[in-house]
């Protein structure tokens, strides 16, 4: 029997850690024959922290969820000394349909073997892809089937991967490198961290098999600083796979040679660019260089380079394995296989999803995600990160594709979803986005650094209440000349999340410009409080707010002076009888 819990980043920070020091320590202190295992993040991140407990047999007995240390004491002596199933802490069969609606291939291995164990992973079948396509295949038949599989980039614009590894293997050069961007830095996007913490091997693999189609002797794994879990949980894996002989020199006595390094970088949002990333990787500044000549003729020190994120090497051990007719068989005619997001915002079941391309998105939002938080009226979804942009609830039944979202105006990207609710104000939305996209441009290109600047400013007028007539005609002619004006993909895309709102929610603009308030009553400049005839007079909001803006005699009906108040919105946070309006 063993208990495992999960340690992904969203487990540690719901108190995982401590969850585990307290099951060692009574399961220590009763003498059980019961080991403690870690794992990665499972998807279910709203649950957190959670713990399997295995049987004998390696079968899975029971998840319990939601597992705080004072919890622990109940489990070990129901269930590991009894064998009493402690149904208060058990996973909800709601809750089971989390992951019973997602079909799994780069998350295989998530959530179910220990990341910082290598025998776990051979377990399951690892390295086994990599030694298949060393001893009986050539470097030619491993992109065909890749080709075969159609699999494509996963980090942004869906690139063919085997059109990318072809021409890397026939540029020739005295050395050649295979590059993992793990630079993972849209808002609210982890996909890539949980691989990398939850299944480190299989982008090891993926990358050495990689290293063979193109004939790269070396591989380095660019990954942000900010996840320190994730490169802990790398080192280790390096460091067991030389031991296993799974790289390094002669690997399975074919000859061919493959190692693999670390670079943590800085996390600058830029370098999710590739030619950003090779000038970070080369010491220089994150800047992108011009293209042609593109990577796979001159990348890293001028070599023939290779780049793809991390799912899309996570892909690529199972398609070796399985084939990739079977890869293929799976998502839609022109966008092949799963894709992985990030599932966050006003959602109830937010966690890590993966799920067969075409899926609508209202199957991933409402079927998997549960639908809305507090059960408000969706408004839209934010598809691929500040490079992105906002679909309307109008568009709900969108098939999750590369072709059908580009349609929308936005991208699949990565693989960011943020969720919004009928409370989400869409200029802000694209204001916040614009402010992102304007702080990580390098500025090397003037219509990126100079234009995003000029369109945030016209942005943050409008959320304040001082937009005037001509400013939507003008972010899209900017947002124009900045798409046509940068150079790489950053400023290429940055203006995607104004554009989409305009699009969508121009009203939302026009009430702002014109009628001076904010549809969704978010923006506080543009918003007034009041107090209704609900008001008891118990003196709580006066009290709380922070210029005296409120008057009024205990037990009677208060007042707000509009001059005064600063809308900071203590007194509605205060009030207990919903006495507050906001308008």
């Amino acid at each position: 029997m063993k208990v495992v819990v999960g340690q992904g980043s969203c487990g540690v920070a719901t108190g995982a850690k401590k969850t585990t020091a307290e099951f060692e320590k009574r399961i220590g202190a009763g003498g059980l024959n019961v080991a403690v295992e870690k794992t990665g993040c499972v998807g279910n991140c709203y649950l957190e922290p959670i713990v399997d407990i295995y049987g004998d047999d390696g079968a899975l007995v029971s998840r319990y969820v939601q597992i705080q240390p004072e919890k622990v004491a109940e489990i070990v002596e129901k269930h590991l000394k009894k064998g009493q199933v402690v149904q208060d802490f058990v996973i909800s069969e709601e809750d089971k349909r989390f992951l019973a609606s997602q079909e799994r291939i780069v998350l295989r291995n998530a959530g179910l073997i220990n990341p910082e164990s290598i025998d776990a992973y051979i377990a399951v079948g690892g390295y086994q892809a990599i030694e298949k396509s060393l001893k009986e295949m050539t470097p030619e038949t491993v992109i065909e089937e890749i080709k075969i599989s159609g699999l494509r980039g996963r980090g942004g614009a869906g690139f063919p991967t085997w059109f990318k590894w072809d021409a890397a293997l026939k540029n020739r050069g005295e050395s050649k490198y295979m590059v993992c961007n793990a630079d993972e830095g849209d808002p609210g996007a982890f996909m890539d961290r949980s691989v990398l913490e939850g299944d480190p091997h299989s982008l090891l693999e993926g990358m050495t098999i990689g290293g063979y189609a193109i004939g790269a002797e070396e591989g380095v794994i660019y990954v942000r600083a900010e996840y320190p879990l994730a490169i802990h949980r790398l080192e280790l894996a390096l460091e067991q796979s030389r031991e296993k002989g799974f790289l390094g020199k002669n690997l399975f006595g074919t000859g061919f040679s493959f190692d693999i390094r670390i670079k943590a970088g800085a996390g600058a949002f830029v370098c999710g660019e590739e030619t950003a990333l090779i000038a970070s990787l080369e010491g220089e500044r994150g800047m992108p260089r011009l293209k042609p000549p593109f990577p796979a003729a001159k990348g890293f020190w001028q070599q023939p380079t290779n780049i793809n994120n991390v799912e899309t090497f996570a892909n690529v051990p199972w398609i070796l394995t399985n084939g990739g007719a079977a890869f293929a068989a799976v998502g839609t005619d022109k966008s092949k296989g799963t894709k992985v997001f990030a599932l966050a915002g006003k959602i109830k079941k937010g966690g890590l999803v993966e799920v067969p391309m075409g899926l609508p998105l209202r199957d991933v939002i409402y079927g998997i995600g549960d639908g809305i938080k507090n059960d408000k009226g969706f408004k839209a979804v934010q598809m691929g990160g500040p490079s992105g942009g906002c679909i309307p609830a109008a568009l709900i039944d969108t098939p999750v594709d590369y072709e059908n979202i580009t349609k929308t105006g936005a991208i699949v990207g990565s693989g960011g979803m943020i969720v919004m609710d009928e409370t989400t104000c869409m200029v802000d939305m694209a204001r916040y986005f614009l402010d992102f996209t304007r702080k990580e441009s390098c500025g090397k290109c003037n219509y990126c650094r100079i234009g995003t600047k000029r369109m945030l400013e016209i942005l943050e007028r409008i959320t304040k209440g001082e937009g005037k007539e001509g400013d939507i005609e003008l972010l899209e002619e900017l947002a124009g000349k900045i798409k046509d004006g940068s150079m790489c993909g950053l400023g290429q895309t940055a203006p995607n999340p104004v554009l989409t709102t305009i699009r969508y929610f121009r009203n939302e603009y026009e009430d702002h410009i014109y009628k001076k308030k904010c549809t969704a009553h978010s923006c506080k400049p543009l918003l007034t409080f009041t107090i209704t005839d609900a008001c008891t007079g118990c003196t709580l909001c006066s009290r709380k707010c922070p210029v005296g803006a409120i008057t009024g005699e205990r037990k009677q009906k208060h007042g707000i002076d509009q001059d005064t108040c600063i809308r900071c919105g203590k007194c509605e946070e205060s009030c207990n009888f919903s006495a507050i309006l906001r308008d």
